[in-house]
């Protein structure tokens, strides 16, 4: 898939900005709708009706309803590929939507793991697994192949799509440990935790453990937990200073995917609490009910017997 496409690309924020400048070569149509006044830029039936690839660089909350409407309109060699990182509001993955709706009528899959957005903007490089389990899916990587996004094809997309759920869920709490400073060895212990607790549920969830190892979860999960520029990572800051209440007032906890994919797996208890400790340590944190401090005291006390600092 090196020739010149013709692509749709769902979204025109960061990433989808960003697909856009990487695919500058090739046929690309933007399709993207207004939060307030849902107007469409155009209609998307009509955009996709040629399209051989479509981008889903959007939330994963319109994936269902925007993969219904393209699915009569697609030509049949046609690969959607989603970039999502979170839930929608019937707690299902992108990866599950898009084998719901489309099963094995069209190729589909994820592109996930480390692609900060204002990197590849600049010329720098971006990794990820695009995971598919197609092969058409999966040589779908090839029309990146020009660009600085690196891609490596893999089958488990279930797998992936967990991964980078999770990482935007276990995150805010490196941020937080940050901002409270509290050291980089602590920094490397919640990344150690969080990636061997990552692949437990990613294994539980049906994926491979392996994919926990790979872009899609240690690569984006030390990316994410690391960039001055990454959002969720930003959002832990600002928890660990007390600001619940405004992130809420600005809608904070409906723009995050982690936020959303919190809320999502408690409201249809897809991880039964008690089994997963870390990942309860986290989603204490991000509903207000602990701090940081205060959690951290007793997950180490049950791990070790003895909290921070005794």
């Amino acid at each position: 898939m090196t020739d010149a496409q013709r692509v749709l690309i769902l979204g025109h924020g960061a990433m989808g900005s960003v697909f856009e400048t990487l695919l500058a070569d090739h046929d690309l149509v933007i399709w993207e709708r207004d939060p307030d006044s849902g107007e469409e830029s155009c209609p998307l039936e009509t955009a996709g009706r040629d399209r051989q690839v479509v981008l889903f660089a959007l939330p994963a909350f319109p994936h269902r309803e925007l993969a219904e409407r393209l699915a009569g309109q697609l030509p049949e060699d046609a690969v959607c590929l989603s970039i999502a990182k979170g839930l929608d509001a019937d707690g299902r993955t992108p990866a599950q939507v898009f084998e719901g709706v489309f099963d094995d009528r069209l190729a589909w899959g994820m592109i996930c793991g480390p692609m900060i957005a204002r990197d590849l903007q600049s010329g720098r490089a971006g990794f990820a697994a695009l995971a598919s389990g197609s092969e058409r899916g999966r040589k779908a990587a090839g029309l990146f192949a020009r660009t600085r996004l690196y891609l490596d094809p893999i089958e488990d997309v279930h797998g992936a799509a967990w991964s980078v759920i999770l990482k935007n869920v276990f995150v805010p709490m490196v941020g937080a440990a940050d901002s409270l400073e509290m050291g980089d060895n602590m920094r490397g212990f919640l990344l150690a935790e969080a990636l061997a607790e990552l692949a437990r549920i990613v294994e539980d969830r049906g994926g491979r453990r392996a994919t926990a190892y790979g872009p899609a979860g240690l690569g984006d999960l030390a990316t994410t937990a690391t960039s001055e520029s990454s959002h969720h990572r930003g959002l832990g800051a600002r928890l660990a200073g007390g600001e619940h209440d405004r992130l809420d007032e600005e809608g904070e906890y409906i723009r995050s995917e982690g936020l959303h994919a919190v809320q999502r797996v408690r409201e249809f208890r897809l991880l039964p609490r008690g089994r997963y400790p870390l990942f309860d340590l986290a989603t204490d944190f991000l509903d207000g009910a602990v701090t940081l401090r205060e959690g951290l005291d007793r997950y180490l006390g049950d791990r070790f017997g003895r909290p921070i600092g005794s």
